[in-house]
């Protein structure tokens, strides 16, 4: 751990003391007065394997920012919401004691840390997209080893085999949900996400079959039926894309013999497969695969498309991240705290909604899975959005992203790399300076990013702004630039500058909280509006990202 935090800071520093040389230009042209269609607001998915730092209190202020970002629209994944333990978390592990059995063989259930969980989230602004798993140690097949404790020894232990009953499993399934009805109410219950286990196709979390798990999960999806009809349900959540694994799933859920019913088909509400980047060090520096996930995302949306039964479900890309372990640290990872994990998001998730355009599929959500880890040292490395209460830049982006709206008008940048050269080749010759744009009544928003695939130093863009389509707007509009870069909203880049205190006094964790905070480039100021027109000009470092949003008197208010 410390020597990974050493590599990191040394290879930030070294980046920021290099001159970046002269900038170049780029043109950004965007007119308000184009529809382009909408705009769904995928970032609003969050997920972590450790359930029970949401209780805590680092998590519960995480929380409250996340829930804050889209309240009653943002939803959280997690791991291990079945296992069986007594609610202490550790890396990729978690427990709620659900599920016990008596010394006669009776099923005992306890909702007690279950309540705890969902109620933070609940208290939040959050809901739950619910993850139907582990199995409780009582229902294992292979109960002992049960639990694992990662880094040593192997991940799969006892959690991750299928049940010696299935029926009890459903029972188990079935009364949970029957639970969460009875406490949060069926139609809070029924906005929902439910789907079963995590990651199927892969040994780490699943040791049986696909058809143990097709069984598993028919069993899962009837008892959550059963218990509340109007429930949203759905998955596989398969690792990568899920190639041959995911056909299978689709075909069972299309045209099988459901397993709990006898009848033909599972009922499918959405459909969600994961997608993962390939971050590698090499010539002293990080190196990024946005080509790499990309190219997973394309797959698994071409892949739906090719089943008419699901060409038009709503898809989640359950975990989509620039690596493929958050609980991981090593030198390959040392792009999480700073700005480029933020910048490599901003592209990604506009990247997602292109490819979502161009395979004509409904994608519903973009899970980022990142949270937080309570109790470690400052910024130790994980893939998080906040340490020890402190937010980290990666954060900032998705407060950017809350602020755009859901109608997109027209936004193009000269400096844009095509998708088609980015999915086959990355961003490793010139950066990609990129743009999306939405409106409303009284209010456009542009999105401005500078991304490259390498932690090297690089020259910024001399951005050239024009915008035209605001004939309402009168003669001037109103400016806010918010910006992350070294200097702004980026409490790693503050941290370093104090020293990288490993605790920091009262006075520096406050200034780190601070800087952890969306800031904005300068103060709010007036432009002139000249025949609906305003252009303006401003220089977006490498790995930095700009929000600017325009505001004036809607009609009619």
């Amino acid at each position: 751990m410390k020597a990974f935090a050493a590599c990191a800071l040394l290879g930030a520093a070294a980046l920021s003391a290099q001159p970046p040389g002269p900038s170049f230009p780029v043109r950004i042209d965007v007119d308000a007065a184009r529809p382009q269609g909408g705009l769904a607001p995928i970032w609003r998915f969050f997920g972590a394997d450790e359930p029970n730092y949401a209780t805590m209190q680092d998590g519960r202020r995480l929380l409250g920012e996340l829930g804050g970002l889209r309240p009653g629209q943002v939803y959280f994944r997690a791991h291990n919401l079945l296992t069986t333990g007594d609610g202490t978390p550790a890396f990729k592990w978690g427990s709620t004691n659900a599920y016990t059995e008596d010394a006669a063989g009776r099923p005992v259930y306890d909702w007690t840390i279950l309540d705890r969980i969902f109620d933070a989230y609940r208290a939040a602004g959050v809901r739950p997209y619910v993850e139907i798993g582990f199995m409780p140690q009582a229902l294992s097949l292979h109960p002992v080893p049960y639990r694992h404790h990662w880094p040593r020894g192997g991940l799969a232990t006892g959690w991750s085999y299928p049940p010696t009953d299935y029926h009890r499993w459903a029972e188990l399934v079935y009364r949970w949900t029957e639970h969460c009805v009875r406490r949060y109410g069926a139609d809070e219950v029924a906005r929902w996400y439910w789907e079963v286990w995590n990651e199927p196709n892969l040994p780490a979390y699943w040791h049986g079959s696909a058809e143990d798990f097709f069984r598993l999960h028919d069993y899962a999806v009837e008892a959550v039926r059963r218990a509340l009809p109007a429930a949203r349900i759905g998955g596989p959540d398969s690792a990568g894309a899920g190639g041959p694994f995911l056909r299978r799933f689709l075909a069972h859920c299309a045209r099988g013999v459901n397993a709990a019913t006898g009848g033909r088909g599972t009922p499918v509400d959405f459909l969600s497969f994961h997608a993962k980047g390939r971050p590698e060090y090499r010539d002293g520096h990080v190196r990024m695969g946005l080509d790499v996930q990309l190219r997973a995302v394309d797959e698994g949306f071409a892949l739906i498309a090719s089943y008419p039964e699901f060409r038009d479900k709503p898809i989640v890309i359950g975990e989509s991240d620039p690596d493929g372990c958050a609980a991981c640290v090593g030198p390959q990872l040392a792009y999480r705290p700073g700005t480029l994990y933020a910048s490599y998001t901003a592209d990604c998730l506009a990247r997602e909604w292109e490819l979502a355009g161009a395979r004509g599929v409904h994608l519903q959500g973009a899970l980022t899975w990142a949270f937080e880890f309570e109790g470690q040292p400052y910024f130790s490395g994980q893939r998080v959005l906040a340490t020890n209460g402190i937010d980290l830049p990666i954060l900032n982006v998705f407060r950017l992203y809350s602020r755009l709206g859901t109608a997109r008008v027209q936004a193009a940048s000269s400096g844009e790399i095509p998708l088609a050269e980015v999915m086959a080749r990355g961003v490793r010759g010139r950066p990609d300076v990129g743009t999306l744009a939405t409106a409303g009544p009284g209010r456009l928003a542009v999105l401005v990013w500078h991304y490259h695939d390498d932690a090297v130093p690089g020259p910024a863009a001399d951005v050239r702004l024009n915008v035209t389509g605001l004939a309402a707007a009168g003669s001037t509009v109103a400016l806010e630039h918010f910006r992350i870069d070294e200097r702004h909203s980026n409490a790693f880049a503050a941290w370093k500058r104090m020293g990288a205190p490993p605790k920091p006094t009262p006075a520096q964790y406050d200034a780190l909280r601070e800087a952890g905070a969306l800031q904005t480039l300068g103060a709010p100021r007036r432009l002139a509006v000249a025949d609906g027109q305003v252009t303006l000009r401003f220089a977006l470092p490498r790995q930095a990202v700009s929000l600017l949003v325009f505001h004036w008197p809607a009609a009619g208010r």
